[in-house]
């Protein structure tokens, strides 16, 4: 290195235009003739052998002036900043005068062909990202002497490198600093992409202070079997990067490695100086891998304790001790910033409530008041907290995720969608094994979560995720089996095939899982029969089109299964696609007589096809339910279709509202709670507890489970909106009347929600105009007889609400029966003809008592004569107006 010493000065000034090195042939802008790297050997040889790291750390100190000429369509300004193998430069783009920074290889690396790749790859990587807190990249191009440059933001705030001297007397805008990186490297995870040279240097700010991820030079593929991640040099910058990163085996980094930076990055904006320090990194490679990070408090007593536990869980020497997702760090970061316990360290609710007053000191109150308060929150709402911890995630437990279309003309979602709810409805027939719902598992379609996040919302062990091509008669599939706590790759496999063996590889998929999660079968699961290819794909776009809502996509999917009968009249699953989709049209766009038995119909031949079509019975049930006001019958489908997939959506969703049907509101919501585990982020799930909690006066948990409906789907209304009738009966009138009008909208139908809150209001004219609009647009379309029913309970015209209840009697509205439990009908309890109605549309002469069991034991005056006329409508004998259970069951 002696002979390096003062080398950069003697180099000659740069030209304004390449030329060919005299040596090597390779462009060089020195007014010498030969290029920077031919230069430097001759420097070099009298020194003797020199080592690769030694040559690029001595170009890379190099002092170049580059600047006022030109590199593709950008003007060069000035240098900003170089490395081993490439140079920054602030530049203007010369069509736009967009100022940019463009990174181009340096002229030293033109014959490495590694170099090369890893320039491309960093390219690659960054063009694939698309978040908020990662330096966008603009173009990728060469120069007129081929080496490759791209252009991207010109970040204007410095780096964390230049402002971690002012920001470490706010600790905070550190935490939320590092959170956004954080989530910014989640989204690359998710993407398959390690960073694994993060460093403040690396991580820019925008003018508005906001950090933005840079400099994926070393970044590389999660997969493990990527030629570039065995072939390549792996390092990145001691003091940053995690012990076994530095060993050098880049093909086992998982996410945590990453984690270890980020970890790093934070202590440094903390204390002043990254965790370890020594005098070569040789010596910081050395303490990293050998000794225990220093503690943050030891370095800076005032910091806070938690995120000193942060900090210490993210700068574990094994890898599995850390977090193992940036999205896990992310989190705790945001906790610690809202006053939250953090999950690196449970914390008792009175130090949580400790450590928040002293982050937020000017509003606690100074002394034991202050205390006493916090510790009269923490009683009042023990309950809500119980229910904010974590449930115990099932071991054989799995969400099957929307496949990814890698075609070439992206036109296959719906074969994509089509294969991944066939090895779902596979899964779930399998008795033993938890296999979240369709609606849960597809919620995650098209957004970044990584599978950590996607096995805490879904409550699942492991989840499966993949990608077809589909190229003419081919296929390609990947499928991959993770475990969702460590990211730990249980299973993979590619297959190519023909398109008319793709049910035999969806069945050898299907096992390959079960062996994969050592699920046991007590029966093997039977092989599908061979089907007709072209009706098979008519019935995926039948699929994917009924998973929609609105009315013309659901009778498109109408015409694909019709459609895909024609190629195969056997074809039972098809029948089964009609039956669901008259199902969705009845009641919102169809009349129920016209839909309901069109349903029916489909569904029975879709059963005496295949019996064990757990789907068609759910159907067939809804129907009987409908039609013949058969409740039994529906509830011998609905079992039967449990027998046959235990995991069935429908039939869990469908069984959880007949006890609410017959009045059993305790038993109803314990049966929809119990659906939403298998369901947890299906939006009409979570309509129908919010309905179900104010059926049992649970005012305030209707209104939690409402908003969360809204979190879901902020567009989702299913003919009104719960959580407006939850905040009417909870008197906020200005919330309920927002959502009202955003459910007017969204169902373009006038809202009688809205309409029973100006009643209750005492805006009786308002009410009667959102009635009138309501039966002008009867006339035009189908609209729910229930509906206004309820409108005319909120006005106490009684003879109107039996009239349309009656309407909804002969129509066989599908939604009558939930008068039975919605706090609206309430009122015509005490009326001889609603236990009438009631008995008529199926309900038990048990439930019809238990429903009017309160209104009747309300009246504590035993010589009240009318008392038992207006209940049940008989009036009493003299001395047997005591008897009145009896009676009622006799009048029954």
């Amino acid at each position: 290195m002696k002979n390096s010493e003062g080398l950069s000065d003697s180099i000659p000034s740069a030209t304004k235009g390449p030329a060919k090195c005299e040596k090597c042939g390779a462009t060089t802008r020195l007014d010498t003739g030969i290029c920077v790297s031919c230069l430097l050997r001759e420097g070099l040889e009298a020194a003797g052998e020199v080592s690769r790291a030694v040559f690029e750390s001595v170009i890379a100190e190099v002092d170049v002036p580059d600047k006022q000429w030109r590199l593709g369509n950008y003007e060069i300004l000035d240098e900003i900043g170089r490395g081993g193998m490439g140079v920054i430069y602030r530049a203007r783009q010369r069509h736009s005068h967009r100022i940019v920074a463009v990174k181009r290889v340096l002229n030293y690396h033109a014959d490495s062909h590694e170099t090369f790749i890893r320039f491309r790859r960093e390219a690659d990587a960054v063009a694939s990202l698309d978040h908020p807190n990662i330096l966008p990249i603009y173009e990728v191009s060469e120069s007129e002497d081929g080496l490759p440059f791209f252009s991207m933001k010109f970040a204007t705030g410095g780096s964390l490198r230049d402002a971690g001297s002012s920001l470490r007397s706010e600790p905070r805008k550190c935490v939320q600093l590092m959170a956004k990186v954080a989530r910014a490297i989640e989204y690359a995870h998710g993407r398959g992409i390690l960073h694994r040279d993060l460093k403040p240097g690396n991580i820019l700010l925008d003018g508005r202070g906001e950090p933005l991820v840079s400099d994926f030079g070393l970044a590389k593929s999660l997969d493990a079997n990527n030629d570039l991640t065995k072939s390549l040099t792996t390092f990145g910058t001691p003091g940053y990067i995690a012990p076994e990163q530095a060993e050098g085996a880049p093909a086992d980094l998982t996410p945590a490695a990453d984690v270890y930076s980020l970890g790093a990055i934070l202590f440094d904006l903390l204390t002043g100086r990254p965790p370890f320090l020594g005098s070569n990194a040789l010596s910081v490679i050395r303490q990293a891998s050998e000794t225990p990070a220093p503690k943050l408090r030891s370095l800076v007593h005032s910091r806070d304790r938690d995120l000193e536990t942060i900090c210490a869980r993210c700068l574990e020497r094994d890898p599995k001790a850390r977090y193992q997702f940036a999205g896990d760090l992310a989190a705790d970061l945001e906790r610690w910033l809202d006053g939250r316990s953090i999950v690196a360290r449970p914390v008792l609710a009175p130090a949580q409530l400790w450590r928040w007053s002293r982050r937020n000191p000017k509003l606690i109150a100074a002394g034991a008041a202050g205390l006493l308060l916090g510790a009269a929150v923490i009683w009042l709402f023990r309950d809500e907290l119980a229910k904010m911890l974590p449930l115990e995630r099932p071991e054989k437990s799995i969400a099957v995720l929307p496949f990814l279309d890698l075609s070439q003309a992206k036109d296959q979602e719906y074969f994509c969608d089509g294969i991944s709810e066939e090895i779902l409805g596979a899964l779930a027939k399998i008795d033993g094994l938890r296999v979240v719902a369709r609606t849960s598992s597809f919620s995650f379609k098209g957004k970044s979560a990584n599978v950590s996040d996607v096995g805490k919302k879904l409550n699942v062990e492991n989840v499966l995720e993949g990608s077809l091509r589909r190229e003419g008669n081919r296929i390609r599939i990947t499928a991959e089996l993770i475990n969702t706590r460590n990211g730990f790759h249980l299973w993979s496999e590619t297959y190519e095939r023909e398109l008319q063996d793709v049910f035999a590889l969806q069945d050898e998929i299907t096992r390959s899982i079960v062996d994969a999660l050592k699920v046991k079968l007590a029966i093997s699961p039977p092989a599908r029969e061979q089907q007709n290819t072209e009706a098979y794909d008519l019935y995926l776009q039948g699929l994917f089109f009924s998973n929609k809502s609105s009315e013309e996509d659901l009778r498109r999917a109408l015409n694909f299964f019709q459609r895909a009968l024609e190629k195969d009249p056997t074809f039972s699953r098809a029948w089964t696609g009609i039956a669901k989709v008259w199902y969705f049209l009845a009641d919102v766009y169809v009349k129920p007589l016209e839909a309901y038995p069109a349903s029916k119909e489909a569904a029975r031949k879709a059963i005496a096809l295949d019996e064990k079509d757990a789907e068609a019975h759910c159907y067939l049930g809804e129907a009987k339910r409908v039609l013949d006001w058969d409740l039994a019958g529906e509830d011998a489908e609905l079992k039967r279709a449990l027998q046959l997939d235990p995991n069935s959506a429908p039939a869990h969703f469908f069984l959880a509202l007949l006890p609410l049907f017959q009045g059993q509101l305790t038993e109803g919501l314990r049966f929809v709670l119990e659906a939403k585990k298998l369901d947890p982020v299906s939006p009409i799930i979570s309509y129908v507890a919010t309905a179900a909690y104010l059926a049992n006066d649970q005012i305030d948990d209707a209104i939690s489970e409402g908003q969360r409906t809204l979190q879901l789907d902020p567009n989702y209304f299913y003919l009104d909106s719960d959580l407006a009738a939850a905040y009417r009966e909870k008197g906020n009138f200005a919330e309920a009347i927002a959502l009202y009008t955003k459910a007017q909208e969204a169902t373009r139908l006038p809202s009688s929600g809205l309409a029973i809150t100006y009643a209750r209001m005492g805006r009786q004219m308002d009410a009667r105009n959102i009635l009138a609009q309501l039966l002008r647009e009867r006339e035009k379309r189908y609209v729910s007889a229930p509906l206004i029913a309820a409108v005319y309970v909120a006005f106490g015209e009684k003879e109107e609400a039996f009239r349309w209840l009656e309407q909804a009697f002969s129509e066989h509205s599908g939604i009558l029966q939930w008068i039975a439990f919605l706090p609206e009908f309430r009122a015509l309890h005490s009326d001889a003809r609603f236990p009438h109605l009631l008995r008529r549309i199926g309900v038990s002469h048990d439930s019809i008592l238990a429903i009017t069991e309160t209104t009747l034991s309300e009246t504590i005056d035993p010589n009240a004569q009318n008392h038992f006329t207006l209940k049940v409508g008989v009036k009493p004998r003299p001395g047997t107006q005591n008897n009145e259970a009896d009676r009622c069951a006799r009048w029954l």
